[in-house]
């Protein structure tokens, strides 16, 4: 079955809950840049993160150099944000917990 697209007010809602977060201006995805203590603790995040959106048969398009993972979500079936993208991102959220230095919360 093929993921709903959010209307804009459950977007909102969704971004609203979650902590750095941010919507792309065409409304299609959310970002987030995650920053860790060391490249072991970026690569721990990523391989978690997967395993995660491989049981939700969601992907992450994301960029890591280092300590720095970038993250874009959306649901490309749909044409924008759909109720995987707002899961993914709260395990993502959970996966980043504990790994990052204070200073960078």
């Amino acid at each position: 079955m093929r993921p709903e697209k959010l209307d804009a007010d459950a977007v909102a809602d969704h971004l609203h809950k979650m902590e750095g977060w941010v919507l792309a201006e065409d409304g299609a995805s959310i970002w987030k840049a995650f920053r860790f203590k060391n490249f072991a603790e970026a690569f721990s995040f990523m391989t978690q993160c997967a395993l995660a959106a491989e049981k939700l048969d969601h992907h992450p398009e994301w960029f890591n150099v280092y300590n720095r993972v970038d993250v874009t979500l959306s649901t490309h079936d749909a044409n924008g944000l759909t109720e995987l993208d707002f899961k993914l991102a709260a395990k993502m959220d959970r996966a980043a917990t504990g790994r990052m230095p204070d200073h960078l919360k």
